[in-house]
């Protein structure tokens, strides 16, 4: 069942890919649709058979493979892969949606999403560790070639740019499950029996260090950042949400998954300098997005500092902190996809997207009122506001990780302010003032051309005022997750250390109250 997700997109990129010339771009497009919407469908019939209140991996698939390397096929799906997969699926049939009906060389763009879609869901859903890096590294090469051909006008350095940082992710990331494996004489890279393995400490320190770094160039994090608002801003629209909206998760999903799933006594360890890390990246991210005047770039770096939150809330590992982690993975991909798609909208009819250019483009007759009032909420959510999924993801992360790193949380809180004010700035300048005439009127938006961000708008609304609808799929494994790190290393032990003291000074007065009998 798990191996639709993937054989289906990569089989239908080798259809489209080898159709004969006689087809148009709106056709291939069509077929590309109908391909992603039953992937989407495939998705959520899966989760219908997914039981929320297991906590461990369900519809396993096995089957032999290069046993001599200890590679077999091993697929398995819980609460922290599903809702990334559902995630996967949606922005990839969004993406296909959202781009123009007339494209060059459309069999080869459609191939290489349809392709990226699939290797993006084997890496979530591998429980072989070298299958995983197969599925990884499968994403770079149809992205490169989807920047440098479809791309910008810097296209051709943001592309190498990007080829040469995601290269260097997954060498670094195989080398750490090679050390794994060797320093831990296992016979094979299976999940389950490499998490079982007992390396000292000092050896766990350094493998998840390395992991920490392959993966922390993936989401990416303050200073692996600089790949980002190159390749943000000159890929296309459709390439874009899938940059930011899911291929990001990958390295979130990595850390946890093969970081604090693996070295759980040395994520304990580490766990300060990773909240540290976080508190960096979400202030350097947010005062770095101030200074922008391209909105879309202005964006870009506003997803550096959202990926924080989501490492913060890893590093606590507390169960309202590690949902909330998940959440807000799930939540800054709908976020970020929206942002992309209406930035995206705008260049199309307004023909640029600096600020100091744009104006008034909320006004009802001749702006684009429905796109302004949509990057509205669109920016609001991004900054946290209460009832849309921001809010709750963000809540529940600053909420769990206090307890652990109250200074380091303060810091994070401080950057969501700063997420307001260049949220205010881009609104302001873009949606708000008198439109200038001499640019005015600006072509119609057609309501397809709309209805993704009407789809992602819904879906934020409703997770926002749902909460349960998101955390019920996750909760159950990381509440495990937290349960398997040891609280007697590190930081974490200190926080327990702390609560019994406090426990204690609470009943000692109790017990030394003086009798008042004489």
């Amino acid at each position: 069942m798990l191996s639709v997700l993937i054989w289906l997109p990569i089989l239908g990129a080798a259809i489209i890919g080898f159709l004969p010339g006689i087809f148009s771009a709106k056709q291939v497009r069509i077929g590309t649709l109908a391909i992603t919407g039953a992937v989407l469908a495939w998705t959520i019939f899966l989760m219908t058979q997914f039981d929320p209140s297991v906590s461990g991996l369900q519809l396993q698939e096995y089957l032999p493979w290069i046993e001599t390397l200890g590679l077999n096929y091993q697929l398995g799906v819980d609460g922290l892969s599903l809702v990334l997969l559902a995630l996967n699926s949606l922005l990839t049939w969004i993406a296909v949606f959202s781009n123009k009906a007339e494209i060059e060389r459309p069999r080869l763009f459609y191939a290489l999403i349809l392709l990226i879609s699939g290797g993006v869901a084997g890496a979530f859903l591998a429980q072989n560790l070298l299958l995983f890096f197969l599925f990884y590294e499968l994403e770079l090469v149809p992205f490169y070639l989807l920047i440098s051909i479809w791309g910008g006008a810097k296209r051709g350095y943001a592309a190498t740019k990007f080829l040469i940082y995601t290269a260097t992710s997954g060498a670094l990331i195989l080398a750490g499950f090679l050390g794994l494996v060797l320093l831990t004489g296992a016979s094979s890279f299976a999940y389950e029996s490499l998490a079982g393995q007992a390396l000292p400490l000092g050896l766990q320190v350094i493998l998840l260090s390395v992991l920490l770094v392959g993966f922390g160039i993936k989401i990416p994090l303050v200073p692996l950042h600089t790949w980002l608002p190159d390749t943000y801003v000159e890929a296309s629209t459709p390439v874009a949400i899938l940059l930011g909206g899911v291929l990001a998760k990958l390295g979130t999903y990595g850390i946890f998954r093969f970081g604090l799933g693996l070295f759980p006594d040395a994520w304990s360890v580490l766990a300060p300098w990773m909240a540290t890390w976080a508190a960096v990246s979400v202030l350097y991210g947010a005062i770095a997005a101030i200074a922008q005047k391209d909105i879309k770039r202005m964006v870009a770096y506003s997803s550096i500092g959202h990926m924080g939150y989501v490492l913060l809330g890893g590093a606590a590992v507390t169960e309202l902190s590690l949902v909330g982690a998940v959440s807000q993975m799930v939540a800054h991909g709908l976020i970020l996809a929206i942002l992309f798609n209406l930035v995206g909208i705008i260049e199309a009819k307004v023909g640029t997207r600096e600020l100091d250019v744009l104006n008034g483009l909320m006004n009802p007759i001749r702006g684009l009122p429905t796109v302004s009032s949509l990057l509205v909420l669109g920016a609001m959510a991004s900054a946290g506001i209460p009832g849309m999924a921001g809010f709750i993801a963000e809540f529940l992360v600053f909420q769990g990780s206090f307890v652990a790193f109250p200074a380091q949380t303060l810091l994070c809180v401080a950057g969501t302010g700063l997420t307001a004010v260049y949220f205010v700035i881009l609104l302001n300048r873009t949606c708000f003032g008198k439109l200038d005439n001499a640019i005015a009127y600006f072509p119609k938006v057609e309501f397809s051309e709309k209805v993704p961000a009407f789809i992602l708008a819904a879906l934020i609304f409703f997770l926002g005022v749902q909460p349960t609808w998101l955390v019920r799929w996750s909760e159950p494994t990381t509440n495990a997750m937290v349960a398997a790190v040891p609280i007697e290393n590190g930081v974490l032990g200190k926080v327990e250390s702390d609560r019994s003291i406090a426990a204690n000074q609470e009943l000692a007065p109790v017990a030394t109250i003086p009798s008042l009998e004489p």
